[in-house]
């Protein structure tokens, strides 16, 4: 059986932590942020951790990821 290939466009996005969960970015951190004040940017700050259902799709799409769990 040939080796399964991983979806980059995916990989680039997620990081798997080492307990098996899968975290992206917040939203908002590209451009419009030079009116935000230190307490909004501070905010931005920090990755939350994606639903239970992506979370399936994504591990689906990284096979390396979800042979660790």
């Amino acid at each position: 059986m040939p080796k399964l290939k991983t979806k980059k466009a995916a990989a680039k996005r997620v990081k798997v932590t080492g307990t098996g969960k899968v975290t992206r970015r917040k939203t908002g951190h590209n451009h419009y942020n030079r009116k935000d004040t230190g307490r909004e940017g501070m905010a931005k700050g920090g990755d939350v951790q994606l639903f239970k259902a992506d979370e399936k799709n994504m591990l689906r799409a990284l096979p390396s990821a979800s042979s660790r769990r």
